[in-house]
């Protein structure tokens, strides 16, 4: 009996049989090709910090390459972490007042793990932002403190204000993809620490702004291509669904602006400095599509191109007048690119809005309201930012000694460097009096050193 029973079981292994599964509905079928355009949005968005990096590399000096790298490798691992945590909570739970979320830690009953993703990549994003404003003279563990901060609840509370049901959001202030909740927060939070940082020595002497040039401008320009590329995810997504109206828009109002924004600061640094300058221009594709971000679903093709082509004029004044009127020392140009570019781009939605702008009968009312959340969140983060900083310095300082700034922090931070020029040209036992030994040396390790005040070569990414 034994044997038959089993000799039955062994050939019901070989015999197929019918599953009865639910037949997919639309619906479902919707929800699934949602799911996917948001995760793919997601991918591309994690993508971009591969071109932070490669900007933010290129754009300072080598001895500092490995220390960029470090910087934006624990900004994604902080901030995913983090914002799992407590950041989604703060930003999509329940709302106190329409000030913070009170629930939904650690995704605490929340089945939208696709949107916490999203959501996480864009955390990262902003913190990230002030890492290239703070290059070659910020302690690592002091930027790992104010990352903390910023992915943990600086950025979380502005972010619930608008996109998590807060009070911003009640008065119909509109921010699609966050040229502020993202970008300005970001770029308010790296100006605060500029501030308290200072320049890099030798930046400024005796009324003179200095160059300190990058030591990979190809690099840094691969850089904003791929933040480019990945900015059609981090615009496209936020619409949060395949929308096959609402997707395409998205994506050619940021191709638009961005292209715009190339031409217009490349001719209006030829008109200036009368050659087109390649860093401002490289920075004109990243204005362009920071100024689009908070409107890119709202305002027409003509509209983004108009945005673009404003943005990349506003980028190039905006980068000199912070560099050389106020002498706010951004290696990468962060606070232009993000912050003024960023407001620009919030407020063109009051005047840009097909439905509710001012040059679209609208009135100014949305002008109103975008610019009343420009200044609170300007407001929220320069008092939160300043006031964490303050505590921070009390304890212990959060710049490396001039000794160090000098040596790279590449070897003062983590004890090894990117590049391996200097051990190689010496390791050739090439005589000193060669034009290829230690005078050579000398000078490859000094560029960035020197005093030049040629303001048509500022690298400023």
């Amino acid at each position: 009996m034994i044997k038959k029973i089993t000799s039955l079981l062994f050939l019901s292994l070989f015999v197929s049989t019918t599953a009865f599964a639910a037949a997919p509905t639309a619906e479902s079928v919707q929800a699934s090709v949602d799911s996917l355009w948001v995760m793919i949005a997601a991918v591309l968005v994690f993508f971009m910090h591969a071109g932070f990096a490669m900007v933010e590399t290129g754009f300072t000096r080598a001895k500092n390459s490995l220390n960029i790298l470090m910087k934006n490798f624990l900004t994604v691992a902080i901030a995913s972490v983090l914002y799992f945590i407590v950041g989604f909570g703060f930003m999509f739970g329940g709302s106190s007042g329409g000030l913070i979320g009170t629930d939904s830690f650690f995704l605490s009953g929340r089945e939208d793990i696709g949107f916490f993703l999203f959501q996480s990549v864009f955390a990262a994003t902003c913190a990230t932002i002030i890492s290239g404003a703070v290059a070659e003279r910020m302690k690592l563990k002091s930027y790992i403190l104010l990352t903390i901060a910023m992915t943990g609840i600086i950025y979380p509370i502005v972010g619930h204000w608008v996109w998590g049901g807060g009070w911003l959001s009640e008065l119909g202030f509109v921010d699609f993809a966050g040229s502020t909740v993202v970008h300005l927060t970001g770029a308010v939070g790296a100006f605060i620490t500029v501030l308290f940082l200072g320049s890099r020595v030798g930046k400024y002497s005796k009324g003179k702004v200095n160059v300190i040039p990058g030591h990979n401008i190809p690099i840094g320009a691969l850089g904003v291509f791929i933040l480019w590329f990945g900015w059609f995810g981090f615009n496209g997504g936020s619409s949060l669904a395949a929308d096959p109206t609402l997707v395409p828009h998205v994506i050619t109002t940021t191709l638009f602006s961005a292209s715009a924004a190339i031409l217009s600061s490349a001719f209006y640094t030829l008109i200036r400095f009368k050659r087109i300058d390649p860093s401002l221009t490289l920075n004109g594709a990243l204005g362009g599509l920071v100024g689009i971000t908070a409107g890119c679903a709202n305002v027409s093709l003509t509209g983004s191109l108009l945005i673009g082509l404003i943005a990349g004029v506003v980028l190039v004044e905006a980068v000199t007048f912070i560099d050389s009127k106020l002498k706010v020392d951004d290696p990468v140009g962060a606070i232009a690119v993000h912050g003024i570019c960023g407001i620009w781009g919030t407020v063109a939605v009051g005047l840009f809005d097909v439905q509710n702008g001012l040059l679209y009968g609208g009135g100014a009312a949305l002008v109103a309201t975008q610019a009343l959340g420009v200044l609170a969140v300007i407001a929220w983060t320069s008092v939160t930012v300043g006031g964490f900083l303050f505590i921070v310095t009390r304890v212990s300082s959060i710049r490396v000694s001039r000794e160090e700034e000098l040596s790279g922090l590449d070897f003062t931070e983590h004890g090894s460097n990117a590049y391996e020029l200097k051990d190689t040209v010496l390791e050739s036992n090439v005589s000193s009096t060669s034009p290829f030994g230690s005078d050579l040396v000398e000078r490859l390790n000094s560029i960035g050193t020197g005093n030049v005040s040629d303001m048509n070569q500022r690298n400023t990414i």
